[in-house]
């Protein structure tokens, strides 16, 4: 999964303790470590929603080339956005240590989990509704 790539570079060493196998579980009412395993599973739903809308999008629009070719185009350029956005949001001078503390990880998790929501609708909305804007 490319994105679970791009996103442990971002987060660096503090994705560490994200791994599938991290010795952390989600605790609503735990300590930072636990919330920040939260905020990781939270993301996974997340992006596996995305993926399979994805594919059933994908699916839907098989037969015709100029469509899958623009929506590929689109979601290529997708990533490189939300990946854009997540370091603008959590821009740092500081190159050696993060600016947000322990909290970080929970907060960029959060912030990925919404925009990837966001667009997991939109691409449902292409399901549903078809490309092009409705003239209603």
């Amino acid at each position: 999964m490319k994105s679970l790539f791009v996103i442990a570079l971002l987060l660096g060493s503090s994705a560490a303790y994200a791994a599938s196998n991290s010795p952390f579980k989600c605790n609503p009412a735990g300590n930072q470590a636990e919330l920040n395993q939260c905020a990781f599973d939270d993301y996974q739903a997340a992006d596996k929603k995305l993926n399979d809308t994805w594919k059933k999008l994908l699916t839907k629009f098989k037969s015709d080339k100029t469509a899958t070719s623009k929506l590929k185009a689109a979601q290529k350029a997708w990533i490189v956005f939300r990946d854009a956005e997540i370091e603008a949001m959590f821009a740092c001078d500081n190159q050696e240590m993060n600016c947000w503390g322990s909290m970080e990880p929970m907060l960029r998790y959060g912030e990925l989990a919404a925009l990837t929501q966001t667009r997991t609708q939109r691409l449902q909305k292409y399901i549903t509704q078809g490309l092009g804007v409705p003239m209603n």
